[in-house]
């Protein structure tokens, strides 16, 4: 789905290409977080220009890039103040009586108590500039003032940015202390979300270490009368010595500001600034906190938490002679794909990947012995363990899923397996992977092979391995000790013959028993087979059996071989076929979805192969599937005769692909052909259709164009909802007609759409077209469009059926998506 090019926002810059370094990883995720919260600013101050000037969004783009060269304003600073002149500074500074408004909308505030007192020092009057400056008149001190204020404004402004952007409600804390609290000297900021049953769960902070944090992740309803009372009263709380009688809580026992989180009229959640000290809260820094804080609100309402780590793990770690760190692993949402077979036994974390994780493993902490192995802790933007440990983190984080599915601790004796990871990154020797928790993993290594580890592990390959030998004339059988463990028995136990373990393998077993016992004592060669062994817990074990005869001339006197505890691999094989067969299912259950899809698409928007006549027009109309198979689409368009004698001319795309955009599309071609019975003009049934749209199921979003064609006086009534503009060809021309600048259904509630009248003359053409006719994967849509004018007004010559055809055929459209066209001419 194409919307309207001119209501596209400017689009973003290409990220640059680089070397496959951390460092310069690192570098560049800085820079696109600091890209995206400016676009976020330059986009709302290009939004406000735009209305106020009733220009398109690339004209107020381009007039806000005009006035920052001639102003010699960087482009963030008129942006800001373009945005702070409109919604007021996050600062809200009151108006001074007898000031008048600066350029960019704000009004100097009152000055301070310290700047009144900076006017006023010894040998300064009021008006004078700071010591060792050369003195001022009153009006440099009134514009030197009024600087500043404006300089904090828009640094405030530009805080706000960043935090509206932030991906979690603690890197919005933290940006909000940093760019606007710290410079009023504050150095910490809670932000509690008021959950169910009236408790408050911190939701996000900063300035604030993991331990504290934990002790006030919830706040019962009867918690500090303070806090019940802000959240009640919705009435901010000052305190400026921070006594514990009136608000026994997080933080120093300095001055504090509890203030109420609003989200559209209601408490959301509370606030809680903290000084070092004393202060005197005066009513400029409590008007600015006042501001900040409406900002923190709406971060509140739109980002979850970020899990917040365990102070107890952190203490423990930290406490560790050796490397360690604590991992944020989010569970999986899918079921787990087929895992290839091992390959390498050196390395249990090599062996398969791992099912696909919602989100990547983040790093929540590293002691001092990790941060040294890795030379540096990860940057605060980007904390992802792929950016740490980019040779490795596939393999931290297929070990970390696997020790959640086992709750088991899972080994590596190396990572990664072959030194094929970047120049200068770390390997890690010993590796263990711990389960802390529902989404925590501790992970622990060496920066070189422990002996004492590395034999324990060769060891420990050798339990699932036994020999055992039996004498079949002296009645004597002898076991290693890994046999008992492999057979669920005591080592006080006598051990069993291979001829004497029919009564504890699987009864189904016996035959395969039966052959290689006679393999060995009748043919006299060795041989394997697998048996099914019954311990005595009524658990099954898969034993591979391996021996060979002992002979003494022609006659067997005994068997020597090898028990080998072959459960897990088979319990994986037998995992990977059931994962295999419920797949299959799966993509033949999907194959069907969307062929179902498909069919119902094209009975519900079925392709008019002829020319059909309805009142006053001829009419033509083309649906042409997507590329791909079974990716079926939202498009639809329909021609309707209503009572009145006018002619319903209508098309429109759903966003997306699959049965979900289908049944959005049959939602709204429905509602629109009974909406279009009320009579009502298009802008009426467009406004209906919108809010119709914002309350279907899937909440779809569509564009659209609804016309309403009167063959009595030949005029044509349409308006557009961010769809392409509609084509006219007229003696032998084609021109695109202007279209309303209008926002596309499900965007926002209660839009008024504006309608556009075209009168037509006998012979003209009119297309209503979607956008898989002219978008292009390479070219800016305007080369689409202009190419769709160049071939109907070379075609403009042939019938109005042959016409369609060949712009299907001669369509500019590259991306596969599905397309559909209603042509009609003025009879």
């Amino acid at each position: 789905m194409t919307t309207n090019p001119a209501a596209k926002p400017p689009g973003a810059g290409e990220a640059r290409s680089g070397p496959d370094s951390v460092a310069r990883l690192t570098a560049e995720i800085g820079r696109l977080r600091a890209e995206r919260a400016r676009r976020h600013l330059l986009d709302l101050a290009t939004g406000v220009l735009a209305v106020q000037l009733n220009a398109s969004p690339a004209d107020a783009a381009a007039h806000l890039d005009a006035l920052a060269h001639a102003t010699g304003l960087d482009v963030e600073d008129l942006a800001a103040d373009v945005v702070n002149g409109l919604a007021g500074s996050p600062l809200k500074p009151p108006t001074a009586p007898g000031h008048e408004q600066t350029d960019a909308g704000h009004t100097p505030p009152e000055p301070t108590d310290e700047e009144r007192e900076e006017g006023a020092a010894p040998g300064h009057e009021a008006g004078a500039a700071p010591p060792g400056a050369a003195r001022e008149t009153p009006e440099e001190h009134a514009a030197r003032i009024t600087a500043r204020h404006l300089a904090e404004a828009r640094r405030a402004r530009r805080a706000v940015s960043a935090a509206e952007t932030a991906d979690t409600v603690g890197e919005a804390a933290r940006t909000l202390l940093e760019g606007g609290l710290a410079p009023y000297g504050a150095e910490s900021l809670w932000l509690w979300r008021r959950a169910d049953m009236g408790c408050l769960r911190l939701a996000g902070h900063a300035g604030v270490s993991a331990a504290e944090a934990a002790l006030w992740q919830w706040i019962p309803p009867a918690g500090p009368r303070l806090f019940r009372e802000v959240l009640a009263d919705g009435s901010p709380a000052w305190l400026e010595t921070g006594h514990d009688d009136v608000l026994p809580g997080p933080g120093p026992r300095a001055a504090r500001a509890l203030l109420p989180l609003r989200v559209r009229g209601t408490t959301a959640g509370l606030a809680l600034v903290c000084w070092p000290g004393p202060l005197t809260l005066e009513a400029p820094l409590r008007r600015a906190l006042m501001g900040l804080m409406e900002v923190a609100g709406t971060v509140l309402d739109a980002q979850e938490a970020a899990p917040a780590a365990t102070p107890v793990l952190v203490d423990v770690l930290d406490a560790l002679v050796h490397p360690a760190m604590l991992l944020h692993t989010p569970s999986a949402g899918a079921p787990p794909p087929v895992e290839p077979a091992p390959t390498s036994s050196s390395a249990p974390a090599a062996q398969a990947p791992g099912p696909p994780a919602s989100t990547p493993p983040t790093i929540e902490h590293l002691n001092e012995e990790a941060v040294e192995a890795l030379g540096a802790a990860p940057p605060r933007e980007d904390r992802s363990l792929a950016l740490a440990l980019p040779a490795v983190h596939a393999d931290l984080a297929h070990l970390a899923r696997r020790a959640h599915r086992s709750a088991r601790v899972q080994r590596a004796a190396l990572l990664p397996v072959t030194d094929t990871g970047p120049s200068g990154s770390p390997r890690l020797c010993d590796v263990r992977v711990l389960p802390a928790g529902a989404e925590r993993t501790v992970v622990l290594w060496h920066t070189a092979n422990d002996p004492g580890l590395a034999t324990g592990r060769a060891v420990a390959r050798l339990q699932s391995v036994a020999t055992f030998q039996d004498s079949l004339t002296g009645g004597e059988t002898i076991w290693s000790e890994q046999a008992f463990a492999i057979f669920g028995m005591s080592r006080d136990e006598t051990p069993v013959p291979l001829l004497g373990l029919r009564g504890r393998v699987h009864p189904e077993d016996g035959v395969a028993l039966t052959a290689l016992l006679t393999t060995l004592t009748e043919r006299h060669t060795g041989a394997q087979t697998v048996l099914r062994v019954l311990l005595g817990d009524g658990t099954v074990r898969h034993v591979r059996v391996a021996a060979e005869p002992l002979l003494d001339g022609r006659t067997v006197g005994g068997i020597a071989g090898v028990y080998q505890d072959v459960s897990a691999s088979r319990r994986t094989e037998a995992a990977l076929n059931a994962t295999f067969d419920h797949l299959t299912a799966v993509q033949g259950r999907a194959e069907i979805r969307h062929r179902l899809a498909l069919q119902l698409q094209q009975a519900i928007v079925p392709e008019v192969p002829d020319l059909q006549e309805v009142p006053g027009l001829m009419v033509a109309a083309r649906y042409r599937p997507a590329a791909e198979e079974y990716r079926v689409g939202g498009d639809w368009y329909d021609v309707l005769p209503l009572p009145g004698g006018k002619v319903l001319v209508a098309v429109g795309d759903i966003a997306g692909h699959g049965i979900t955009s289908v049944n959005g599309m049959v939602a709204l071609r429905n509602a629109q052909r009974g909406l279009a019975f009320t009579g009502n003009s298009p802008r009426h049934l467009m406004r209906w259709l919108n809010e119709l749209t914002l309350r279907t199921t899937d909440h779809p979003t569509a564009t659209a164009v609804c016309a309403l064609y009167d063959p009595e006086d030949h005029v044509i009534v349409w308006t557009s909802a961010g769809h392409l503009p509609p084509l006219l060809i007229r003696e032998g021309r084609a021109r695109l007609l202007d279209a309303p600048h209008d926002v596309l259904l499900g965007a926002v509630p209660a839009y008024e759409y504006k309608e556009q009248r075209t009168r037509l003359r006998a012979g003209d053409r009119l297309l209503l077209y979607t956008d898989g006719l002219v978008e292009r994967r390479h070219d800016g849509l305007d080369r689409g469009l202009a190419h769709l004018v160049r071939e109907a007004e070379r075609q403009s010559r042939h019938p109005l059926d042959r016409l369609v055809d060949g712009l299907l055929r001669a369509a500019g459209g590259d991306t596969d998506d599905d397309t559909s066209i209603v042509a009609v001419q003025v009879l």
